[in-house]
């Protein structure tokens, strides 16, 4: 298990450097410069040409910017916040997307999971059909259009919730309903791939031959679903339940900026139109190694499951 855990590790340190190359090669090639700001002072424009060490080919850019960076210094934001440290800006946006994000899995899993139960358990009747149709709809349509009708229905037409998120950093019952819009906004689509993958996988272990043998020895149908069916259906489930953490994340680049939120999803978006590159590939950085960082934790998860399953091939 170690040995397979410090594998996977190498590889997410190769797959991380090669990212963040593409990411400083692609970035520097872009149309724009640092520089497009005419209220830039003189001062600052040298001192940046000195740091970033702009005068220089862009391959000796690159290996002062790797040497910078392998000891975790992310360099200073040009454009966003002058003169402020990246590390500094990702720390005070990155709790405000984990809380964004993480409302949105409490509320995604669960309800995916017992609906995904209820369609399996009632196939082909009322329920499962409402369910079915539900779930075509939600992956249907994009969260920003979801985004958009919950803001006028609820938030304008009714004015039930804000239509815009509250700038607090700590976590507040005044924030938390504030951010009941877009947590809904990044949930329906999770909810229908939860629910479409648990009433597949639930429906095919129903009909197997353990579930069978289970009822003759005397357990009764929600028995051996519990016991058998529900366990082996989490399997290939957790292929998408953890890797969904990820992509929420991404999901929530539109409905930050949607919703006024300011977290590193609206900050992404800026630092890419304002030619920011030390803040872009940071931000760029901290998405890779949450989803590198969740493919790993997926591939753990199976062992806790199943407990007959053996990471790496060991016996």
């Amino acid at each position: 298990m170690l040995r397979y855990i410090g594998q996977r590790l190498a590889a997410m340190v190769i797959t991380l450097f090669v990212i963040i190359t593409l990411s400083f090669i692609i970035l520097h090639s872009m149309p724009g410069n640092i520089f497009d700001d005419p209220m830039l002072p003189e001062d600052i424009r040298v001192a940046i040409q000195n740091k970033y060490h702009l005068n220089d080919p862009l391959i000796v850019q690159y290996g002062h910017f790797l040497k910078d960076f392998i000891v975790g210094d992310f360099g200073t934001s040009i454009k966003i916040q002058p003169k402020v440290p990246v590390f500094e800006i990702l720390m005070e946006k990155i709790p405000i997307t984990l809380q964004l994000n993480i409302f949105s899995l409490i509320l995604t899993i669960p309800t995916g999971i017992i609906l995904g139960i209820i369609a399996a358990l009632k196939k082909n009747e009322m329920s499962d059909h409402v369910i079915s149709t539900m779930v075509i709809f939600f992956i249907s349509v994009p969260s920003f259009v979801f985004a958009a009708l919950l803001q006028y229905l609820i938030g304008f037409k009714w004015g039930l919730l804000p239509i815009m998120m509250t700038a607090e950093r700590a976590l507040s019952w005044t924030k938390f309903v504030s951010m009941i819009l877009p947590i809904l906004a990044l949930s329906f689509g999770g909810i229908a791939v939860i629910t479409r993958y648990m009433r597949s996988e639930l429906c095919e272990a129903i009909n197997s031959d353990y579930m069978l043998l289970a009822k003759v020895k005397g357990l009764s149908q929600v028995q051996a679903t519990v016991r058998h069916a529900i366990r082996n259906s989490f399997i290939p489930l957790a292929n998408i339940i953890i890797p969904m953490f990820f992509s929420i994340l991404g999901g929530a680049m539109v409905i930050e900026n949607i919703f006024g939120i300011p977290g590193t999803g609206s900050l992404m978006v800026r630092s890419i139109n304002a030619n920011d590159h030390p803040l872009t590939i940071a931000i760029t950085f901290f998405y890779s190694l949450i989803s590198l960082l969740a493919i790993l934790v997926v591939d753990l998860s199976y062992g806790i499951i199943d407990p007959r399953i053996r990471i790496g091939g060991g016996k």
